[in-house]
């Protein structure tokens, strides 16, 4: 056997044992979701964009297949931007149902950022198209909501369908702030996102506000 034969053999054992980590690591935030399934439809939510300043906030609802296999599902902050927009397809395609939710930066000033985000995850939910039986909820139990509620803590971590949830919720939000950034230029929305980076900041003291600032959380730089 060459070297160059006996490396790609040892490149494939270690791409599967990787594959196989992967595969556990899956089966291990399975775990509310097995706890749950007797009582029927399980559904994950989370939200993105509690802390910008500029943008909606937006909330995330899945109900994954209980035979669930999706690999590399996560807390969407710990994945890259690639690998989300290639898991946002796959969870969209083979989801039982998926829903978004948002609240904008209008009503965030109007009734604060965590009624907004309430509001935003009510609509997630009610824009499934299907009712579930129980909601896996990242941290919160949402007000005005019949169903019975779970809440994790860092739970996009810890559940798949929460993670599905953060991460068609995380991609919905930054598409949409890619899109203002043509529509707001100079904000550098494109790449914070309308987080408060350095630039951002800066720009926002040059420039003043855009539409699509909250007003409630800028007052120290404007």
């Amino acid at each position: 056997m060459t070297k160059t034969e006996q490396k790609a053999i040892e490149r494939a054992k270690k791409a599967q044992e990787k594959l196989e980590l992967e595969k556990a690591r899956i089966e291990s935030i399975k775990v509310y979701e097995k706890e749950y399934e007797h009582l029927g439809l399980v559904c994950g939510i989370d939200e993105v964009g509690r802390g910008p300043l500029a943008g909606p906030v937006v909330a995330g609802a899945v109900i994954l297949p209980k035979d669930c296999d999706i690999l590399y599902i996560n807390d969407s902050k710990k994945l890259s931007e690639k690998k989300r927009e290639e898991l946002y397809d796959v969870i969209m395609e083979r989801a039982v149902a998926t829903g978004i939710g948002s609240a904008t930066p209008e009503r965030i000033d109007e009734i604060n950022i965590l009624q907004a985000t309430y509001e935003a995850m009510r609509q997630a939910i009610s824009n499934l198209g299907i009712v579930p039986d129980i909601l896996l909820n990242d941290a919160v139990t949402i007000p005005l909501v019949d169903i019975r509620q779970v809440p994790i803590i860092k739970g996009d971590a810890k559940s798949i369908s929460i993670g599905a949830a953060s991460i068609i919720a995380k991609v919905t939000r930054d598409r949409l702030m890619v899109k203002y950034a043509d529509i707001y230029p100079g904000y550098g929305f494109e790449s914070n996102k309308g987080y408060g980076s350095a630039a951002h900041i800066e720009a926002l003291k040059k420039l003043g506000p855009c539409p699509i600032h909250r007003r409630s959380f800028i007052g120290n730089f404007v």
